[in-house]
């Protein structure tokens, strides 16, 4: 078998080029199921390794991104939207998921879009990815606007049924996002913004729910949390939209608002019990605000707590 530090440098075999990389068969891993298993993880990790750092240069494309989602969204009527089939859906929903958690997005405002519908959670689907005509359905179920966002995932870049869900969405209007891990391809070509993740041949060659899917959850938590933090919903990098509905959320409640307000946790803990809970409401009231003056200046601001802290100084005790 072989050993860890027999493992060589990626090589991929001649004719490959013509393939997308993410199914190219390279010759780093030819014997990979006859190797120890130490050096089978240290592949492994490398290739989780490389995906990480494929993200980076993909930094400037998705602050672009998430600039204009924020532009977006801000009015408060579009929804945001993930799509995706197989592994690149199931992440897609995962990030869309924790929205409402960690940000208290509305549940109102969030759409998924799996090929294979709510069934390709649990089973794996074949078929359903390349069901065009499933999606411009599920598209007219949902209807489309022009204030909504679509986030769509797709390692190959060409997955009929997310590239129908783009094409449907693009022609109502609504903004739309392509994660792939290929060049070139046709889900880049018809959205608004191209997130292209350069994150190349997987060690099993296809399986994309390795270095791919790695590569994918890291562009999304980083696209969505600055989308989240334009609109609002951070401060210092405190999730101050959090639902605090268990023991530990609350004592970060309270440690949050703490911190922000710059008081003693007896204070945070009054301020958060005066506003049901609202981090940033108790900020403001731990500043000094009545609970009303509180939700008033909150929504003048439009939710958005720094912009009414740098508007009112904290009141003296």
């Amino acid at each position: 078998m072989q050993n860890a530090k027999d493992i060589i440098q990626v090589v991929p075999s001649s004719g490959e080029a013509s393939l997308a990389s993410t199914e190219e068969v390279s010759a780093r891993y030819a014997g990979f199921d006859t190797w120890h298993s130490e050096a089978a993880l240290d592949a492994l990790w490398q290739g989780q390794a490389t995906a990480v750092d494929a993200v980076r240069p993909a930094i400037p494309a998705l602050a672009k991104a998430a600039e204009d989602v924020a532009a977006k969204l801000v009015s408060g009527a579009g929804r945001l939207v993930y799509t995706g089939a197989g592994s690149s859906g199931l992440l897609a929903m995962q990030d869309g998921m924790e929205m409402t958690q960690t940000f208290s997005w509305p549940v109102e405002r969030l759409v998924f879009l799996m090929a294979g519908g709510d069934a390709a959670r649990l089973q794996q689907i074949g078929l359903e990815e390349d069901d065009a005509a499933a999606a411009v359905a599920d598209a007219n179920r949902v209807a489309f606007t022009a204030q909504d966002v679509v986030v769509a995932v797709a390692a190959s870049g060409s997955t009929p049924y997310t590239l129908a869900i783009v094409n449907e969405a693009r022609s109502a209007g609504a903004l739309t996002i392509a994660i792939t891990n290929n060049e070139q391809t046709p889900l880049a070509a018809a959205a608004d913004h191209e997130i292209m993740l350069a994150s190349g041949p997987e060690v099993i060659a296809g399986s994309t729910r390795l270095g791919a899917g790695t590569a994918q959850k890291a562009a999304l938590g980083m696209l969505s949390t600055l989308v989240m933090t334009r609109l609002g919903h951070v401060v210092d990098g405190y999730m101050v939209s959090v639902v605090a509905d268990n023991k530990k959320l609350v004592e970060r409640a309270i440690r949050m608002v703490g911190d922000i307000a710059g008081v003693a946790e007896n204070v945070a803990r009054d301020a958060l019990d005066t506003c049901d809970g609202q981090v940033k409401n108790a900020v403001l009231v731990a500043r000094g605000m009545s609970a009303e003056e509180a939700a008033g200046a909150l929504e003048g601001a439009g939710g958005n707590l720094r912009a009414v802290l740098n508007s009112r100084p904290k009141e003296k005790s």
